[in-house]
Protein backbone atom coordinates (compact mmCIF):
# COMPACT_ATOMS: atom_id res chain seq x y z
CA UNK A 1 0.00 0.00 0.00
CA UNK A 2 1.45 3.21 -1.10
CA UNK A 3 1.36 6.03 1.55
CA UNK A 4 -1.14 9.09 1.50
CA UNK A 5 0.20 11.74 -0.95
CA UNK A 6 -0.25 15.32 -0.31
CA UNK A 7 -2.01 15.94 -3.47
CA UNK A 8 -4.58 13.77 -2.62
CA UNK A 9 -5.22 15.56 0.57
CA UNK A 10 -5.24 19.18 -1.44
CA UNK A 11 -7.43 18.13 -3.56
CA UNK A 12 -9.97 16.78 -1.55
CA UNK A 13 -9.58 19.86 0.45
CA UNK A 14 -10.37 22.02 -2.74
CA UNK A 15 -13.13 19.69 -3.33
CA UNK A 16 -14.79 19.87 0.40
CA UNK A 17 -13.75 23.61 -0.07
CA UNK A 18 -16.31 24.15 -3.22
CA UNK A 19 -18.48 21.44 -2.00
CA UNK A 20 -19.16 23.43 1.23
CA UNK A 21 -19.56 26.62 -0.36
CA UNK A 22 -21.54 26.21 -2.93
CA UNK A 23 -24.00 23.70 -0.56
CA UNK A 24 -24.43 27.01 1.57
CA UNK A 25 -24.82 29.12 -1.50
CA UNK A 26 -27.97 26.83 -2.99
CA UNK A 27 -29.69 26.32 0.48
CA UNK A 28 -30.00 30.04 1.54
CA UNK A 29 -30.82 30.73 -2.36
CA UNK A 30 -33.59 28.42 -1.86
CA UNK A 31 -34.86 29.98 1.29
CA UNK A 32 -34.09 27.10 3.42
CA UNK A 33 -31.75 27.50 6.93
CA UNK A 34 -27.97 27.30 6.19
CA UNK A 35 -25.68 24.11 7.84
CA UNK A 36 -24.18 24.72 10.96
CA UNK A 37 -21.95 22.13 11.96
CA UNK A 38 -23.55 20.56 15.90
CA UNK A 39 -20.94 20.53 18.77
CA UNK A 40 -21.38 16.80 18.56
CA UNK A 41 -18.97 16.90 14.96
CA UNK A 42 -15.49 17.93 16.28
CA UNK A 43 -15.97 15.38 19.45
CA UNK A 44 -16.93 12.49 17.57
CA UNK A 45 -13.90 13.75 15.23
CA UNK A 46 -11.71 13.83 17.82
CA UNK A 47 -12.73 10.72 19.53
CA UNK A 48 -11.93 8.63 16.15
CA UNK A 49 -8.63 9.98 16.16
CA UNK A 50 -7.93 9.42 19.58
CA UNK A 51 -8.92 5.41 18.83
CA UNK A 52 -7.31 5.47 15.27
CA UNK A 53 -3.58 6.38 16.97
CA UNK A 54 -4.52 3.85 20.01
CA UNK A 55 -5.00 1.36 17.38
CA UNK A 56 -1.72 1.98 15.88
CA UNK A 57 0.63 2.40 18.47
CA UNK A 58 0.77 -1.50 19.41
CA UNK A 59 1.83 -1.74 15.74
CA UNK A 60 4.40 0.66 16.32
CA UNK A 61 6.24 -1.06 18.88
CA UNK A 62 6.18 -4.26 17.27
CA UNK A 63 8.01 -2.48 14.44
CA UNK A 64 10.38 -0.65 16.86
CA UNK A 65 11.16 -3.84 18.63
CA UNK A 66 9.57 -2.77 21.81
CA UNK A 67 7.29 -5.42 22.07
CA UNK A 68 7.59 -9.24 21.94
CA UNK A 69 3.90 -9.39 20.93
CA UNK A 70 3.17 -10.83 17.44
CA UNK A 71 1.35 -8.69 15.41
CA UNK A 72 -1.65 -10.28 12.67
CA UNK A 73 -0.60 -8.85 9.58
CA UNK A 74 -4.11 -8.86 8.44
CA UNK A 75 -5.05 -6.70 11.13
CA UNK A 76 -2.06 -4.01 10.63
CA UNK A 77 -3.63 -4.13 6.84
CA UNK A 78 -6.61 -3.31 8.68
CA UNK A 79 -5.40 -0.77 10.95
CA UNK A 80 -3.62 1.36 7.89
CA UNK A 81 -6.80 1.56 5.81
CA UNK A 82 -8.85 3.05 8.61
CA UNK A 83 -5.66 5.40 8.74
CA UNK A 84 -5.64 6.21 5.14
CA UNK A 85 -9.60 6.66 5.45
CA UNK A 86 -9.22 8.63 8.30
CA UNK A 87 -6.45 11.03 6.72
CA UNK A 88 -7.96 11.22 2.85
CA UNK A 89 -12.22 12.44 4.98
CA UNK A 90 -10.29 14.67 7.40
CA UNK A 91 -8.83 16.37 4.52
CA UNK A 92 -12.02 16.35 2.84
CA UNK A 93 -13.60 17.99 6.34
CA UNK A 94 -11.15 20.23 6.16
CA UNK A 95 -12.30 21.74 3.17
CA UNK A 96 -15.91 21.64 3.69
CA UNK A 97 -15.59 23.07 6.94
CA UNK A 98 -13.13 25.89 5.76
CA UNK A 99 -16.15 26.34 2.89
CA UNK A 100 -18.94 26.68 5.20
CA UNK A 101 -17.38 28.93 6.73
CA UNK A 102 -15.73 31.51 4.18
CA UNK A 103 -20.08 31.62 3.19
CA UNK A 104 -20.80 32.85 7.04
CA UNK A 105 -17.94 35.27 6.61
CA UNK A 106 -18.96 36.55 3.41
CA UNK A 107 -22.43 37.21 3.99
CA UNK A 108 -23.95 40.97 4.58
CA UNK A 109 -25.53 39.77 7.93
CA UNK A 110 -23.55 37.46 9.84
CA UNK A 111 -25.52 34.59 11.98
CA UNK A 112 -26.52 34.35 15.30
CA UNK A 113 -25.54 32.47 17.68
CA UNK A 114 -22.30 30.69 17.68
CA UNK A 115 -22.89 29.49 14.41
CA UNK A 116 -19.13 30.53 13.46
CA UNK A 117 -17.28 28.91 16.14
CA UNK A 118 -18.92 25.67 16.07
CA UNK A 119 -17.87 25.65 12.25
CA UNK A 120 -14.26 26.44 13.10
CA UNK A 121 -14.26 23.42 15.80
CA UNK A 122 -15.78 21.39 13.35
CA UNK A 123 -12.93 22.48 11.11
CA UNK A 124 -10.26 21.84 13.79
CA UNK A 125 -11.68 18.57 14.64
CA UNK A 126 -11.50 17.80 10.99
CA UNK A 127 -7.29 19.15 11.30
CA UNK A 128 -7.12 16.31 14.29
CA UNK A 129 -8.45 13.40 12.26
CA UNK A 130 -6.32 14.14 9.19
CA UNK A 131 -3.14 14.37 11.19
CA UNK A 132 -3.93 11.36 13.11
CA UNK A 133 -4.63 9.53 10.08
CA UNK A 134 -1.17 10.46 8.89
CA UNK A 135 0.27 9.83 12.16
CA UNK A 136 -0.99 6.33 12.39
CA UNK A 137 -0.16 5.40 8.88
CA UNK A 138 3.63 6.25 9.98
CA UNK A 139 2.98 4.12 13.20
CA UNK A 140 2.22 1.62 10.49
CA UNK A 141 4.96 1.67 7.96
CA UNK A 142 8.04 -0.58 8.34
CA UNK A 143 11.72 0.56 8.24
CA UNK A 144 13.55 -0.69 5.37
CA UNK A 145 15.76 -3.38 6.65
CA UNK A 146 18.00 -6.00 5.50
CA UNK A 147 16.22 -7.90 4.13
CA UNK A 148 15.53 -5.56 1.46
CA UNK A 149 18.69 -5.18 0.95
CA UNK A 150 19.07 -9.16 -0.03
CA UNK A 151 15.96 -9.30 -2.26
CA UNK A 152 17.20 -6.84 -4.49
CA UNK A 153 20.70 -8.55 -4.60
CA UNK A 154 19.42 -12.05 -5.52
CA UNK A 155 17.12 -10.34 -8.39
CA UNK A 156 18.75 -11.06 -12.00
CA UNK A 157 18.55 -8.82 -14.36
CA UNK A 158 18.72 -10.10 -17.99
CA UNK A 159 21.13 -8.56 -20.33
CA UNK A 160 20.67 -8.22 -23.85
Amino acid sequence: MNRTRPTSLIGLGIAGLVIGFLAELATSSMGAAVFIPPLTLPITLLAVAVIVVAFALPIRRAVRGRSVRRIDPFQATRIVVLAKACSLSGALLVGAGIGIGAYLLTRDVLPAGNAILLTALATAGAVILLVAGLLAELFCTLPPGDDDDERTENVHVPTD
